[in-house]
């Protein structure tokens, strides 16, 4: 039986990154046939959902290759559960409840990448308090009541797409207090449609201050109950505009 990819372009996302990245997403049920061998092998003991989640990953990343014009290759995992991209090539994955997507560059576009989705409601306020610097708690303090459930996932969401784009190329492990996030606009991006930028700021020195150039900004935006932050790591002398 041929099974057909549910993965599509995502320009919703790529939205979120300069010009030169690829985005990819997949929502809704992921057949695990679609899988290459390789990849399959990552699955391990993994739930159906979480299995699901990580099939549709992959398709998503895979589709996002393929638009580089990298063709059948397979993303696996290293052993420290990070995906493995073709040489050349940077990306990153992101998977919650269901919906999962992908972002990939040419390595001479960017030097890291990092995309995160999270649910709205999911970062809970007892959450927040472990996983946020007191900046961030105020600020989250300041929102209206109703807008405080979106400030704490999309704090947690830009931590983790800072982390994701600088993992690989330090392999530096950071503490989510090792990062203050400001959003200078986030009406911006919880408007329908809209799109709104994140700073990223380290509390302390890191490794990746001798790789890439400051400031590090990212880009959010809320759809569907999610938020989604994406962040591109640009090289020295090529930093983005916020």
């Amino acid at each position: 039986m041929n099974l057909t990819s549910p993965a599509h372009h995502s320009p919703r996302i790529e939205a979120l990154f300069p010009p030169g990245v690829i985005a990819a997403e997949v929502s809704g049920p992921v057949p695990l046939g679609l899988l290459y061998p390789a990849e399959a092998a990552g699955l391990g003991r993994m739930v159906a959902s979480r299995a699901a989640e990580f099939a549709g990953g992959r398709l998503a990343a895979r589709l996002a290759l393929e638009r580089l014009g990298v063709e059948g290759f397979a993303v696996t995992a290293a052993p420290d559960r990070k995906p493995v991209w073709p040489e050349g090539v940077v990306g990153s994955i992101t998977h919650s409840a269901g919906l999962c997507a992908a972002v990939a560059a040419r390595h001479g576009e960017c030097l890291g990448l990092g995309l995160d989705t999270e649910q709205v409601g999911r970062v809970t306020a007892p959450l927040a308090a472990r996983i946020c610097v007191p900046s961030e708690l105020a600020w989250i303090e300041s929102l209206e009541e109703a807008q405080r459930p979106a400030g704490r996932a999309l704090v947690f969401a830009a931590k983790e797409a800072f982390y994701k784009a600088q993992s690989p190329l330090t392999d530096e492990w950071l503490g989510f207090e090792a990062l203050a996030v400001e959003v200078p606009d986030f009406a911006a991006g919880l408007a329908q449609g809209g799109v709104g930028r994140i700073l990223a700021t380290p509390t302390r020195a890191i490794a990746l201050d001798a790789l890439a150039d400051r400031p590090w900004w990212g880009r959010f935006r809320f759809y569907d109950g999610f938020v989604t932050a994406g962040l591109s790591l640009s090289r020295p002398g090529r930093r983005g505009t916020p």
